[in-house]
C-alpha cells in the first residue's frame, strides 16, 4: 500500500548545493524572469486564495535571499523578511502547520520547497548570535550558513532527529494483535496518535524508541525495525518512523507525558474510527502511515 506521508516528499527539488557560493550564477538566476520566490515574514507565509504565492523575483521585497533549488527548470528562492512585513500587509500569515491545508491536492509538490524555506527561516529567526563569542551573525552560502562577524565561526542549520513509533503486541497479523496509541494532555478526548520523542546525545535511534515508550507509557519494547522518515520542520525536526515489538503490555503513565494510552485491535480501531470516537492523525503525517500500515489499509476520519 502507498503511504500518505510520502506525498510531502513527492516533488523533491535539486538543491543546487554546489551553486550556493557562486555569486555570478546566483545573480544571474535571481534576475532571470522565470525564477520564483516565496516571501517569508519572520517564519510565516501568506496564502493567496488558498494557494502559496510564488512571485517573480523582481517583485520580491528586500530580505535574506535563500536559494532553495531547481524543479522542472525553474529556480526557486525564499526571501526572509522581518516579522513587521506581516504586520504591515493585509491578509493572514501562517506558520508551517497552518499552511498544510494549502499543500493539499496539486500543490503537494510544493511541500519540499516550503519545508526547505520555512526550516531555514526558523533557523535564521532563532540563531541571531554566535554561541562562541556572542557576535553578530551574517548569512552566507545563499542563506545556508551564518558566519560570525567577530570570530569567524560558521553556523549551519540544525535538524533534530525525533523517533515516532507504532508499538505492537501479540502475533503479527493475528486478529487479537494490538497496537499502542497515546493521547497528549493538550488534545481533546478521542484524539490519539503514535508515541514520539527526541533522540538524546549519544543514543541510538532504536534505544530512543525504547526509552521514550518506557518513559511515556511504561511499556518495555524489544525488537525495533525502521519504517521510514519525514521532514517535519516544526521547527526543525526529522521524524524517523519505527515499529517496536512490546515485551510487556502493562501501561504506566507515571511521568504525565500522556493523558491516556490504549491498546487497540484492528477491529476496535476500525469501529471506533468509523463511529468518530477515535480520531487519528492527518493523512500527510508519518504517524498516519504507521497506523494504516499496521492496520492494512485506509481508515476513516482524521484531525
Amino acid at each position: 500500500m502507498s503511504h500518505p506521508h510520502l506525498l510531502l516528499s513527492a516533488g523533491a527539488h535539486d538543491r543546487l548545493g554546489v551553486r550556493r557560493k557562486d555569486p555570478d550564477w546566483l545573480a544571474e538566476r535571481w534576475h532571470d524572469a522565470s525564477s520564483r520566490a516565496l516571501v517569508v515574514s519572520g517564519t510565516r507565509v501568506r496564502p493567496v486564495e488558498g494557494a502559496l504565492p510564488w512571485v517573480e523575483t523582481a517583485e520580491a521585497p528586500d530580505g535574506v535571499r535563500v536559494l532553495l533549488g531547481e524543479r522542472d527548470g525553474t529556480t526557486h528562492w525564499a526571501v526572509i523578511t522581518g516579522p513587521e512585513a506581516a504586520e504591515s500587509q493585509e491578509g493572514e500569515w501562517y506558520p508551517l502547520r497552518g499552511l498544510l491545508p494549502a499543500l493539499a491536492g496539486d500543490q503537494v509538490v510544493d511541500a519540499p520547497l516550503v519545508f526547505h524555506a520555512l526550516g531555514l527561516a526558523e533557523w535564521h529567526w532563532a540563531t541571531r548570535h554566535c554561541p562562541r563569542c556572542g557576535g553578530r551573525l551574517a548569512p552566507e552560502a545563499a542563506g545556508h550558513e551564518l558566519r560570525c562577524t567577530v570570530c569567524g565561526r560558521t553556523q549551519f542549520p540544525r535538524t533534530d532527529p525525533a523517533v515516532i513509533m507504532l508499538v505492537t503486541s501479540g502475533e503479527p497479523g493475528a486478529d487479537d494483535e494490538l497496537c499502542l496509541l497515546g493521547r497528549s494532555p493538550q488534545w481533546p478526548e478521542g484524539r490519539y496518535s503514535t508515541l514520539a520523542g527526541f533522540c538524546e546525545p549519544g543514543e541510538t535511534l532504536e534505544d530512543a524508541v525504547r526509552r521514550e515508550v518506557a518513559e511515556e507509557a511504561g511499556v518495555v519494547v524489544g525488537e525495533v525495525t525502521y519504517f521510514g522518515n519525514q521532514p517535519w520542520p516544526l521547527p526543525q525536526s526529522l521524524m524517523l518512523g519505527f515499529v517496536g515489538r512490546a515485551v510487556t503490555t502493562e501501561i504506566d503513565l507515571a511521568d504525565d507525558e500522556l493523558a491516556d494510552a490504549r491498546w487497540l485491535t484492528r477491529a476496535q480501531m476500525r469501529d471506533e474510527a468509523t463511529a468518530g470516537g477515535l480520531v487519528l492523525p492527518g493523512g500527510v503525517s508519518i504517524s498516519r502511515s504507521l497506523i494504516e500500515h499496521w492496520y492494512g489499509g485506509p481508515l476513516p476520519g482524521q484531525w
